[in-house]
């Protein structure tokens, strides 16, 4: 279910304290996946928590209004081996 219009988009406090007061010149580490991408974020170089491993990622124009989980899998993609006859 998204989030209500009503509401707008979401930012975590502390992330956006962050973000407010650097200026493109330190790299990010972001646990909060559910937060909005803004456009005062587009040029910064981010690392986003994706369980176990942290994701490399810069921020353009073309992911404002998307969410930071949206670009980072949690997931294992199951790969199973046939069996030998």
């Amino acid at each position: 279910m998204t989030r209500s219009i009503w509401k707008g988009p979401y930012v975590d406090n502390n992330l956006w304290k962050i973000i407010r007061k650097t200026k493109n010149s330190k790299e990010l580490k972001i646990w909060s996946r559910r937060s909005f991408i803004f456009p005062q974020m587009v040029g910064q170089t981010c690392q986003i928590n994706g369980g176990n491993k942290w994701v490399n990622f810069k921020i353009n124009e073309d992911k404002v209004g998307h969410l930071f989980g949206e670009f980072v899998y949690r997931k294992k993609i199951a790969q199973f081996k046939r069996k030998k006859k």
